[in-house]
Parts: C-alpha cells; sequence; structure tokens
C-alpha cells in the first residue's frame, strides 16, 4: 500500500477538506507582480512572507482560501519537500495587484519540515486543493536532525512545543537533559499572566512530570483542569541532582511561590 499525503495530513488532525498544497519553486521575481522570489538560501521568515502575498486576479487561488496552507519547496521535476504548515488567519489588505494574509507558523507536522517529500504530478501546478493533493504519494521521509538541548536555564516552551519534545525523535537529547533532574518549574497562562508553581522530586523525573503535562494538560492538579491548556507556557526556576532530600526541593517550591505570589494572585491552591 502506497503512502499519500492523506495520511499524513490526517494523521496530524489536519483534514485535506480544511487545506490547500502550495509548492514553491526557486525565482528572482514575478513577472507582473514584481513580487521577489525565494531562492536556496532564503530564510524562514523570508519564504513565510513570499507565502503571506499572493495574486489578486490570479484563477488558481481561491477567493476564499482555506485555514491550513502546506507549503513544500521544489525539488526536481517531480519532488516537493515540506517547508511548513502555516495558518491562515485572514486576508489583511488587497491593493487591487497583491492579496496579503496574516499567516503564522503552526506546530502541525513540525517533526516532518524538510524531512517529508512528495510526488508532484503536475509540474506546472504551484497550488492545489487539499482533497487534490491528498492522493499525491510519499517518496521520502528523512531522518529527523536532532536538536540540541538549550539548558534548563533557556527552556521556554509552548505546549504544542512541549508535546513535540515529548514525542519526536529530535529531541532525545531534550528528554535525556529532563530525564537527569528533579526541580521546580513555572507554567504561565498566556493569556491572563497567572501563574502555577509544581515540582518534580523523588522519583520523578521533570520529564515524566513535564509528559503528563503534555498528555492531558492539567498533570493531576487540580487547579488546572478547568483550563484550557493551549495557551500554557512551561519554563523552569531551578533544577536539582535527583538525589536531593525532598525538603530542600519543598522548601524551593515554597519560596517560589511566595515570591511570585501564585497562592494569592496566581493558580497554586496551596
Amino acid at each position: 500500500m502506497t503512502l499519500t499525503l492523506e495520511q499524513i495530513l490526517r494523521s496530524a488532525g489536519i483534514d485535506p477538506a480544511d487545506a490547500q498544497v502550495i509548492r514553491h519553486a526557486f525565482v528572482h521575481e514575478h513577472e507582473g507582480t514584481g513580487v521577489r522570489g525565494i531562492h536556496a538560501d532564503s530564510i524562514d521568515e523570508e519564504i513565510l512572507a513570499y507565502t503571506s502575498q499572493q495574486p489578486t486576479k490570479s484563477r488558481m487561488f481561491p477567493v476564499e482560501p482555506p485555514r491550513f496552507w502546506v507549503v513544500f519547496i521544489r525539488e526536481g521535476g517531480d519532488r516537493a519537500r515540506l517547508w511548513s504548515v502555516v495558518e491562515n488567519r485572514g486576508e489583511v489588505s488587497n491593493d487591487g495587484n497583491l492579496r496579503t494574509f496574516d499567516l503564522a507558523v503552526s506546530e502541525h507536522l513540525a517533526d516532518l519540515r524538510n524531512r517529508l517529500v512528495i510526488g508532484w504530478r503536475s509540474p506546472r501546478t504551484w497550488r492545489l486543493n487539499g482533497p487534490t493533493a491528498a492522493s499525491y504519494p510519499v517518496m521520502e521521509i528523512a531522518d529527523a536532525k536532532p536538536v540540541p538541548f538549550p539548558g534548563f536555564d533557556r527552556l521556554v516552551l509552548d505546549r504544542p512545543h512541549l508535546q513535540a519534545v515529548m514525542r519526536e525523535h529530535r529531541y532525545e537529547a531534550w528528554r535525556t537533559a529532563l530525564s537527569s533532574v528533579v526541580g521546580i518549574y513555572l507554567i504561565t497562562d498566556t493569556r491572563d499572566g497567572r501563574q502555577y508553581v509544581g515540582k518534580a522530586d523523588g522519583a520523578e523525573s521533570i520529564r515524566q512530570r513535564w509528559s503528563t503535562y503534555a498528555a492531558n494538560g492539567h498533570g493531576g492538579n487540580t487547579e488546572l483542569r478547568d483550563i484550557d491548556p493551549s495557551g500554557f507556557r512551561y519554563s523552569i526556576l531551578r533544577v536539582f541532582d535527583p538525589a536531593t532530600p525532598t525538603r530542600v526541593v519543598n522548601e524551593a517550591e515554597s519560596h517560589f511561590k511566595l515570591a511570585l505570589d501564585t497562592r494569592k494572585h496566581g493558580l497554586n491552591r496551596n
């Protein structure tokens, strides 16, 4: 059975009917619009900006484009390598020549960026409706490039990133580091600024504790059960060797609850 793009999209929670697929080619400048193209050394910000501008009079581009844009880069005549999935948050301007959209890079298929290669059956077509592209075959999924661990004091993760860290092979070094320590962590609800100070101690490493947050959002904490975890941000306040006495970890947890005032103005109940 041939693996297709549809199976990849659905495994990431994307319905092909709610997507369009774009294949960019390297070009210096587009005739008629004057829009600068992209090249092999274009950075992600340039590719995102390039994707966000579409010709107003193009017959290929829909009047109301879907939520997800799955963006590939041309690689040979019949191959396309995944750059990223972006989420369309609406059209923000139209000067009669170009339409500009507010696009945000999505974490959907983040583990397959620059790894997934599909066969592109229509060499002259740069955009396809999701259901049409869904039947395109997967030609290659390259090995993931490891992501270096940034250090405990630089670790700040939103929930999709946390889930990726706990799941994807490229973050193996991160999981190893988080497995080696216990300590005090902070969860911030970015929608209202309220904070929750938590701890991982005893036989439970920070990796084990955070795995439960990645899985269910609340980690078993009563204070967090009724809050949508999509706006949570996770960071580490202090780490300890696993042999550290529980009393020391508890004292540090109490200190940060007091210092950050998370009992009165945050999400801690005790």
